[in-house]
């Protein structure tokens, strides 16, 4: 049983109530040390990890995780795209709302995000209908549709988090609606 719980199968004795000496060779030596410093460059990274998810929450206007996918508009003269509700890629991601940016991690401890749009390029943010799984969870859905022609979509089986979502996107992205201004010309 005390072999499960060894250094790769170092020598140790617990006769004489552990008081006797165990006897390393060099190469276990370096071995150990090799290892110690292997953990605590991997304790270094994880501290890292957390410090900078720390950061993000803290400075964040609103995070957390949405079913994404992704689509791109039909450019002019291309046929309207293909009807794909029924092709299940939603993929979890970590998505953060700070400062004039939209990021997308993998998961929340990465370091960098996967991809970021400005909320400059933003065009359009709004409700898709929801729909229900293979499971039959409720899904809530927005989209968020940029200059350039990409469309997130996003998606969550919490209504509150999509309205949440939904709200700060409009606002921030001076979304909220058509304003009349003074001079009677509308705003967009």
């Amino acid at each position: 049983m005390l072999k499960l719980f060894s250094f790769r199968g170092l020598p140790w004795s617990l006769s004489n109530g552990g008081q006797e000496k165990v006897q390393l060779t060099a190469v276990e030596v370096e071995s150990l040390r090799s290892e110690l410093a292997d953990l605590e460059e991997r304790e270094a990274q994880l501290k890292a990890q957390l410090e900078n998810i720390d950061e993000i929450l803290r400075s964040a206007r609103l995070s957390g995780y949405l079913y994404i996918r992704t689509r791109w508009a039909a450019l002019p003269g291309e046929s309207p795209p293909i009807d794909d509700t029924e092709v299940d890629d939603w993929v979890p991601r970590f998505v953060v709302l700070q400062g004039a940016c939209l990021f997308l991690y993998l998961v929340c401890t990465d370091l960098s995000p996967q991809d970021s749009t400005l909320l400059s390029d933003i065009i359009e943010v709004d409700q898709l209908p929801s729909f229900k799984r293979e499971d039959d969870e409720m899904r809530y859905a927005f989209y968020i549709l940029t200059r350039h022609g990409l469309r997130y979509e996003c998606s969550s089986s919490s209504k509150i988090q999509v309205d949440s979502w939904l709200s700060a996107l409009k606002s921030d992205c001076k979304l909220e609606s058509d304003t009349a201004t003074p001079n009677g010309s509308i705003d967009m």
